[in-house]
């Protein structure tokens, strides 16, 4: 079995560059995970891993050699600490090959006739950005990242989407092009903001939609605005100004889901 003991290692030096640059990540078309869960679940759903690095301590399900890594790597305790985007290490990073996903030319239903979707628009806390796209796997919303938004590919939007990047599709669009594939699809385009006629959540039709959620900062940006034909608001005490984006977000998607019980 390989094993590496210098942070200087050229492997070493393209991991950090994963983590840090985003950049990078384009160029290369790799991206770096780095728990075990994660590597569980490049396993179960058969990402491409192109590197594996682990420590002798770490706590994998499976022996290293199983998880069809084209390059598997013991390291030091220091190295791990050297290359992992985490403060407290949890003893193996991986780098995949990015799943990229071209826009789709029409809005067809999902396995399960679903035609729900999720509009981020300038979302840019990665943290909020995969609790965004986790959440919408478990519900069943199809998720488009439009112009503004944390990487997709961003440690921690990983970290925080626990494995949705490798059984999911994750769109990047233009707002243009995202809103004309809902229109032309006939579904409804609302955006969660308040105006003088926003509808209440519980009144919205959320079976089959699109729906834009803003960042926390500045919200739904006016171009998005301009193209919903409603907006809709979370009904709240009055003491309570507003949601965290993430928080929202999710408020949104159970109620379309639960809508398919209707």
């Amino acid at each position: 079995m390989e094993t590496i003991t210098s942070r200087t290692n050229p492997l070493c030096t393209h991991f950090r560059k994963l983590a840090s640059s985003r950049a990078y990540r384009e160029e290369t078309g790799e991206f770096l995970c780095d728990s075990p869960k994660l590597l569980t679940e490049a396993k179960l759903w058969g990402a491409s891993i192109t590197a594996l690095l682990y420590t002798a301590g770490a706590q994998l399900e499976d022996p290293p050699e199983t998880y069809g890594a084209a390059r598997t790597v013991q390291v030091s305790e220091s190295v791990m600490k050297a290359v992992s985007p985490m403060e407290t290490p949890q003893g193996v990073v991986f780098s995949c090959r990015a799943m990229g996903h071209e826009p789709p030319r029409t809005l067809e239903p999902d396995a399960y006739g679903r035609r729900r979707y999720l509009l981020l628009d300038g979302v840019q806390d990665p943290g909020n950005v995969g609790t965004m796209l986790r959440t919408a796997d478990a519900f069943g919303w199809t998720v488009f990242l439009l112009p503004g938004c944390a990487d997709v590919y961003n440690p921690k939007t990983l970290r925080a989407a626990m494995g949705v990047h490798f059984r999911s599709v994750i769109y990047r669009d233009t707002l243009a092009h995202a809103a004309a594939l809902v229109r032309e699809a006939g579904l409804p385009l609302y955006a969660a903001a308040l105006a003088e006629d926003t509808l209440d959540l519980r009144q919205a039709d959320l079976r089959r939609c699109a729906v834009i959620i803003g960042s926390e900062g500045r919200g739904v940006s006016p171009e998005a605005l301009a193209l919903c034909g409603r907006t809709i608001k979370i009904p709240m005490d009055r003491t309570c100004e507003s949601l965290n984006a993430a928080a929202a977000a999710a408020v949104v998607l159970w109620e379309g889901a639960r809508e398919d019980g209707k």
